[in-house]
């Protein structure tokens, strides 16, 4: 398949995310570490993923998110075939409730 992620470059990455305390230590970080584009593109692959799984169609997901469609398959891929990393985030999503606004 592709390359292996699990490195120690990435390792490290994550145990820096994993420090982060709220939104706020979020919007610090990831402001410095990606391009204001890289963070879209992140931004805009969840929203096409929340609305895959709402059962919207690729047309409505591309009007609403801007997304390519070839972007839209992509993320509909990892959500049939990947590691169920979204799923996994949605559902403790859910038990936090769906105020986009919470701290």
């Amino acid at each position: 398949m592709g390359k292996d992620i699990r490195t120690e470059g990435v390792s490290q990455l994550f145990e820096a995310i994993l420090t982060l305390q709220d939104r706020d230590e979020c919007f610090q970080f990831f402001e410095d570490l990606c391009t204001v584009n890289e963070l879209l593109s992140l931004a805009q692959r969840f929203q096409v993923a929340k609305m895959l799984r709402e059962d919207h169609t690729y047309l409505e997901v591309a009007e609403k998110t801007g997304a390519s469609t070839a972007t839209i398959s992509r993320v509909n891929r990892s959500l049939n075939y990947g590691n169920d990393g979204y799923d996994m985030v949605f559902s403790r999503m859910n038990g936090l409730g769906s105020d986009d606004t919470q701290e």
